[in-house]
């Protein structure tokens, strides 16, 4: 059985609030939010790492592709275990590189690089780390999304209005760029 607490962006969360406290999670039992057509779970997050790294997954259908966005000061790694999962990124240089990634398959979006993803395969899922010195940015998803608190994908696809896409860059090191385009 897996422990509950009260934290300062949940009434009820499997994550303990405060550093320093060994925690055990059972599968799916994260702290779960539906944004676009997926369900990210965050296992740890900046409460638990003092601001150094988070531990998320992202599980989702085949869809469409994930708005282009960038991190200032935040490294981000893609690790698929399931379906295939399509990564774009740019580098600082302007070049573009585009990836089908596999189960077992790692992609590394250093700082300051333009990114996104698409599932390319139903029930595809990444395993997601965030670092830096910025700190993580794992509340973003229910920020933008929704908090969820039922397993599975969202019913229809929780798309936000497009001004809420500017809330977000000061708080959670999210800038997106809706005129980026990608070569292919």
């Amino acid at each position: 059985m897996t422990m509950e607490f009260a934290t300062p962006y949940r009434r009820a969360s499997r994550i303990p609030a405060e550093p320093g406290k060994p925690y055990f999670i059972e599968k799916g039992e994260g702290d779960r939010a539906h944004l676009f057509g997926d369900l990210f779970t965050i296992y740890a997050g900046a409460e638990q790492t003092e601001g150094t790294f988070n531990f998320f997954t992202c599980e989702g259908p085949r869809g469409e592709i994930i708005p282009a966005h960038v991190h200032a000061d935040t490294y981000e790694v893609f690790y698929i275990t399931a379906g295939a999962v399509r990564l774009f990124v740019e580098d600082t240089g302007g070049e573009q590189y585009e990836k089908l990634l596999t189960p077992g398959d790692f992609g590394f979006v250093p700082k300051n690089c333009p990114h996104a993803y698409r599932m390319e395969r139903h029930h595809s899922q990444i395993v997601g780390v965030a670092a830096g010195p910025g700190g993580t940015f794992e509340r973003f998803f229910e920020t933008l999304g929704a908090p969820a608190q039922q397993l599975g994908l969202p019913a229809e696809p929780l798309i936000p209005a497009p001004e809420k896409f500017g809330t977000v860059p000061e708080k959670y090191d999210v800038r997106f760029l809706p005129e980026h385009r990608w070569q292919s």
